[in-house]
């Protein structure tokens, strides 16, 4: 019998210290869409959205269940792409005062070659954002 395959990432879930924070960060700087949605259970969660793509924020003093085993702001590292020039996001996140960690660098993404800058999040989380070459 054959093993069964994924055909898709739906969503990933951040474990959050401060929601506003966040979604102002993920918001104002990197220009995705803020959502509030109330899944079955009736509660009000947060959501940011960009392209085709989802991110679920999860408080860090409440996280919703089911979970992680150790939910804990900060551990993720994200890569994101992008068709706008690294050299229009390092003057965009120069105005909103995001230091760049590290870049812009060569690395592999999932489809090939790109070439990405690094900066953190409010939480510390490392964002990678990368043009494809």
């Amino acid at each position: 019998m054959a093993t069964p395959r994924l055909t898709a990432l739906d969503h990933l879930v951040l474990t959050v210290a401060d929601m506003a924070a966040t979604l102002a960060f993920y918001g104002d700087v990197l220009g995705m869409q803020a959502d509030v949605f109330t899944p079955a259970d009736g509660s009000t969660r947060h959501a940011l959205c960009f392209g085709q793509q989802k991110i679920n924020l999860h408080p860090a003093a409440a996280p919703f269940d089911p979970k992680a085993a150790r939910v804990t702001p900060g551990s993720a590292d994200l890569c994101f792409l992008s068709d706008t020039p690294l050299a229009d996001w390092q003057a965009h996140l120069g105005r909103n005062g995001i230091p760049i960690e590290q870049g812009p660098i060569r690395r592999t993404g999932a489809e090939g070659p790109i070439l990405s800058i690094y900066v953190r999040d409010p939480d510390g989380n490392l964002i990678e954002i990368a043009n494809p070459v």
